[in-house]
Order: C-alpha cells, then sequence, then structure tokens
C-alpha cells in the first residue's frame, strides 16, 4: 500500500502514554492521534483493523483496540421476541436508500454511556463520501407510512462490514434492520461482522471478544477472499 499513513497494529508497540504538545495521553489500544479525516485515510484504517472514534478535546484517535467484538453469525442468537416482531413484518427494509438521513439520524441519538455525539460534522461528511465511492453503507427501516424509524451505516472494506452506528424511532426497527443487514451479508458469502466495541445488544446476539491478533488474523484472511459485500 503506497504512501502508508498508519502503522501495521500487530507489529505495534503500542506505548501506555503517548504526549502531543504539553500534554499526555492514554494510548494502549490507539495507533495515531490526530490523522485527519478523509476518504484516503479511512479506507488505509479499516483494511488495516483500524477504525478513527472521535473523543471532545483531543486529537483524533485511530483505534485498533486489545479486545474488538465480533459477531460471527453461526453463533447468531435472536431472542424470541425480537424473532417474534420480526414475523410480524411491521417494517419493511432498503440497503443504502437514504445514507445521509441515517447516519444524520445516528449522530443526533443521545445514548447514555456517552456525554455527546462522536458523529461530528467531518463524520458525516467524510462518511458520505465513501458512501458515494461505495465504501459505506445504510440500512434503513420504514414503518408503514413511508417514514424512516431506524436504521444502521458501517464501513465494508475488503468483504469485512464493520458496523458503526445505529438508531431508531419505533421500537426494534434498528435491530430489526440489523437482521436484515445480515441476511443480505450471509448470501453474499460473508461469515462475521466486525461491531468494535461489545454493547449490551450485540453480546444478547451472541457476539463476542476477540484479541488484536486474533481478529487481524480473521481480517486478514477474509479479505483475501475478495467478497463482494453490496
Amino acid at each position: 500500500m503506497p504512501n502508508e499513513i498508519f502503522p501495521d497494529p500487530r507489529t505495534y508497540d503500542f506505548p501506555e502514554w503517548v504526549r502531543i504538545g504539553d500534554y499526555y495521553y492514554r494510548s494502549e489500544d490507539v495507533v495515531d492521534y490526530g490523522t485527519p479525516l478523509t476518504v484516503d485515510t479511512v479506507r488505509e484504517a479499516y483494511l488495516k483493523g483500524i477504525f478513527p472514534w472521535y473523543m471532545p478535546g483531543i486529537p483524533l484517535p485511530w483505534h485498533c483496540p486489545e479486545q474488538r467484538a465480533i459477531l460471527e453469525f453461526a453463533d447468531l442468537r435472536v431472542p424470541r421476541s425480537l424473532e417474534k416482531e420480526r414475523r410480524k413484518s411491521k417494517f419493511s427494509f432498503t440497503i443504502d436508500k437514504d445514507f445521509r438521513s441515517v447516519i444524520e439520524n445516528c449522530a443526533k441519538t443521545k445514548r447514555p454511556d456517552q456525554p455527546g455525539t462522536w458523529i461530528t460534522s467531518d463524520f458525516v461528511r467524510v462518511y458520505s463520501e465513501l458512501h458515494e465511492i461505495g465504501m459505506a453503507h445504510s440500512v434503513e427501516a420504514w414503518n408503514a407510512a413511508g417514514d424512516l424509524v431506524g436504521g444502521l451505516y458501517g464501513i465494508a472494506a475488503g468483504g469485512v462490514f464493520s458496523g458503526e452506528s445505529m438508531f431508531y424511532h419505533e421500537p426494534n426497527a434498528s435491530k430489526l434492520a440489523l437482521l436484515y443487514l445480515i441476511d443480505h451479508l450471509r448470501s453474499r458469502g460473508s461469515t462475521w461482522l466486525d461491531t468494535q466495541v461489545m454493547t449490551p445488544h450485540f453480546k444478547a446476539l451472541g457476539a463476542k471478544d476477540t484479541d488484536r491478533n486474533e481478529f487481524l488474523d480473521k481480517l486478514k484472511e477474509t479479505l483475501s477472499l475478495g467478497l463482494e459485500l453490496f
């Protein structure tokens, strides 16, 4: 890969702290601080198992955590209540019909474990550009009135889908959108997705944490398959 910006996480010596100017930042899971968010930097990052996660007051951190959450489809467990809602067919689903609305709704969603959104205007702009070139994708959930009531978006890099964020305005809309996405990915030969960090919802579905090197091995193996997910 010419003009590489990020180190290989497998060989990178993760320091406990890194100094930037007059400040020190914890760095066990971060390979870089402050590299600008662009189409090219995001593309390179995801192919190396790295993702950006904005934190207020800190130069943009690019993460490759020691523990990485993934969901292998063979381990998928759909709770009985959610399966019941899926059979009701209350929503209809689309892929890439309204990416901009999905990411903007995700940015507005308040989350109890986060003081503010990490999806800044720069993230909205750059990931929308990535959508235009076929790397970022969305799933939309629509109610019977035709309103967008839930969805999710993420990055498809070399045959691996990395989920970024979800939102909902009606119960179960985003959860069912995720199941719709999994069915789609399976139809394209995918067997797992990267959820980045563990959440209660993904844990309930059967997601597990993997060590960094195990994740990077799995990523490399999947990239070699040349899957076209969308």
